[in-house]
């Protein structure tokens, strides 16, 4: 079993500063995210957020077996963020700062351009399992606050940072891959997301890629040219 980069047994709150553990306070930054989210989904009225639709909406029909992609996604960012924390602390950084910017990114948008879709079916032409756990989902999470999409951003992020591991394997590579375009795709499908939330999630995860691999980029970009 591979060992851990970092020995976590000796781990206090009082010892958070630590060099070894101050990564951890990376980890902060979804308190804040939360807070924020709860307050703009019970602050902001629907009425006041802006519907979020194109054409590609339209051509898009409700499938649940996309719902497994849809909440797969929980365990991609649970289990990335953990892997990289007990194996690569640098990569578990990059990734955590990858999510804090989208996070301030997306959550100043919800507020300052307050964002709902109305592509939710009003009744499920099929009864089953799937379509039982996506009427609960709808129950408690609101169909406000989407444009960026978080689902895609945060998985954008979770590529870039397997991509750039030199110990992920070609098939890791390719599995991440196939999990972000799925889950990507889920979000339309299980009509929690407009194409226009995909497309400036897209976006979010670009400035997201700047900001933190900037200095990467140059290099690969410039530093061979030199």
């Amino acid at each position: 079993m591979k060992k851990p980069t970092v020995d976590y047994s000796g781990f206090r709150l009082s010892r958070l500063k630590e060099p070894r553990f101050s990564h951890l306070l990376l980890l902060l930054s979804w308190v804040g995210y939360f807070l924020l989210y709860l307050l703009t989904e019970n602050l902001i009225p629907p009425q006041r957020c802006h519907p979020m639709h194109c054409v590609i909406d339209d051509l898009i029909p409700f499938c649940e077996i996309f719902l497994l992609a849809y909440v797969g996604w929980y365990a991609l960012v649970a289990g990335s963020l953990l892997h990289y924390l007990l194996y690569d602390t640098e990569s578990f950084k990059k990734l955590q700062t990858f999510i804090i910017v989208t996070q301030v990114i997306a959550m100043a948008t919800y507020i300052l351009y307050p964002s709902r879709q109305d592509l939710r079916p009003e009744f499920f032409q099929r009864d089953n399992i799937l379509t039982r756990i996506m009427g609960f989902i709808y129950s408690f999470d609101t169909s406000t606050g989407v444009c960026p999409s978080l689902h895609v951003a945060y998985s954008l992020g979770i590529a870039s940072v397997c991509y750039k591991d030199k110990a992920a394997s070609p098939l890791k590579k390719i599995l991440i891959t196939a999990a972000v375009i799925l889950i990507s795709l889920s979000t339309m499908f299980v009509k929690q997301h407009s194409a226009v939330d995909v497309f400036a999630a897209l976006l979010l995860g670009l400035v997201a890629e700047l900001i933190v691999y900037g200095k990467y980029w140059r290099q690969r970009l410039f530093g061979r040219r030199a």
